[in-house]
């Protein structure tokens, strides 16, 4: 008998499973997704490693935007609210998720977040993830698209381990371009991983700090705002 799955040991019981772990956290990732559709906001989780860029990244956003999207965040963090702090002090309209020792959120915590915070007049509304490339992949919580945030600083081979990630993303961020020149990393070994995982690649270079690639981004939101905006609003 095999000693390593289990099938020798008594102790082992079977469970016949009648419904999906995750099936509770997609009714309310569905329910919190017509509301999204109802006011027209589109929902954006952000995801991608602690230090990855997340934060910097919004932050440039919305100094590049100059108020053309009305922008919101849901920031996830473990124990701060540091995040979500500066995002505000930036003009986008955050609140912090604190998720104490949970490394993702779940749709029923964006859930009870929206509940306390001002959303229904926002374009679009970003779900700031904990950082993790595992976790946060496998949750829907209602979004219209998963963006990437992948730093230079990370390596070549981000994708191809942690392969789950990159497989939902919609678009990938490839931040901290401004470093290249200082970090042993190829651009092209990094697209060629992405190529490898995700089902349709689509990535963009960028940098917070100089604004390198922000105006394609920019370009980005402004289409998925426009998508989700209600039919009245299109033909105001």
């Amino acid at each position: 008998m095999c000693d390593s799955c289990g099938c020798g040991d008594p102790a082992i019981v079977a469970v016949e499973v009648h419904e999906s772990l995750l099936a509770g956290n997609n009714r309310t990732a569905h329910h919190n997704r017509v509301h999204f559709a109802a006011r027209g906001v589109a929902a954006i989780n952000l995801m991608g490693s602690p230090g990855a860029g997340k934060t910097a990244v919004l932050e440039a956003t919305a100094r590049l935007t100059h108020g053309g999207l009305r922008l919101g965040a849901l920031s996830g963090d473990l124990a701060t609210d540091n995040d979500a702090r500066r995002l505000n002090a930036v003009g986008i309209r955050a609140a912090a998720i604190t998720t104490g020792s949970a490394c993702h959120l779940d749709a029923a915590l964006v859930h009870r977040a929206l509940h306390d915070f001002r959303w229904h007049d926002l374009d679009m509304l970003f779900i700031e993830n904990v950082g993790n490339l595992v976790c946060p992949a496998i949750y829907d919580l209602g979004q219209v698209a998963n963006v990437v945030v992948l730093s230079v600083t990370e390596g070549e081979d981000k994708p191809l381990k942690y392969p789950v990630m990159f497989k939902a993303a919609d678009l990938v961020l490839l931040t901290k371009t401004d470093l290249l020149p200082y970090v042993p990393v190829r651009v092209g070994a990094i697209e060629e991983a992405l190529a490898r995982v995700m089902p349709v690649p689509r990535w963009l270079p960028v940098s917070a700090q100089t604004g390198v690639g922000m105006d394609h981004w920019l370009e980005w939101l402004q289409v998925r705002a426009g998508a989700a905006a209600p039919e009245h609003a299109l033909h105001a």
